[in-house]
């Protein structure tokens, strides 16, 4: 069996039981960095193999993990934070899975796009998700314009590199809108901005930031 397994987005405190009896007793853990993993596994006195699976490794990785299933190993999944298959590449190894006959499960927890959501005060009966916004602000730019007539809540992930930038490019288009950004999560400054566009952006520009940031803008 494979199992996907969601682990703390930041505080370590935020992991369920079935989580950790996961961790404990797979036959082996495929993780984005060991090191980050490994963290996660000495808080909570778990001892396991670990084996790196991330985005440029993950076609060298998967025929080898596949056999491994097919002997019978049962092997868990995790990233760095949160869950597996939100912006990263682990859709691939649930599909070769699945083309191979093996039973995949998922072990359900954080993840910083669910949990943005529910304090954005902003509708989220329909939403659409983005992911990490492109690098160079004239894709980023083009993007933000092709999306001003959507009706839903539009999320997307930002690092703290290109927040300034992404921010500017958002009071320029989304004008008169509401939005919600979240800085760091579940960790000790965990920040959350609600607002109109032109107070959240200037809020956030007014100081110098850190983190990673999820940005919740209202449709149309």
């Amino acid at each position: 069996m494979l199992y996907i397994v969601s682990t703390p987005i930041g505080n370590l405190d935020d992991i369920t039981f079935r989580a950790i009896e996961t961790l404990k007793n797979v036959d082996l853990i495929l993780c984005e960095d060991t090191r980050e993993t490994l963290k996660l596994l000495n808080y909570y006195g778990i001892k396991n193999h670990l084996l790196s699976y991330y985005k440029d490794n993950e076609y060298k990785r998967i025929g080898k993990v596949i056999e491994m299933l097919k002997e019978g190993k049962e092997i868990a999944l995790v990233c760095d934070r949160g869950t597996p298959g939100i912006s990263d590449a682990s859709f691939l190894l649930v599909r070769e899975a699945y083309k191979n006959n093996i039973k995949v499960i998922p072990v359900p927890g954080p993840s910083a796009l669910t949990s943005a959501i529910s304090v954005s005060a902003l509708p989220s009966s329909q939403f659409t998700f983005y992911g990490f916004l492109p690098k160079g602000e004239n894709k980023k730019r083009k993007l933000m314009e092709s999306l001003i007539e959507r009706e839903e809540t539009l999320i997307f992930f930002e690092s703290v590199h290109r927040i300034n930038e992404t921010l500017k490019i958002i009071k320029d288009v989304f004008q008169n809108r509401e939005m919600t950004v979240c800085r760091e999560l579940t960790k000790k400054f965990e920040e959350i901005k609600y607002g109109s566009v032109e107070e959240v952006v200037d809020y956030f520009l007014s100081k110098k930031n850190k983190g990673e940031f999820v940005i919740l803008i209202k449709g149309r």
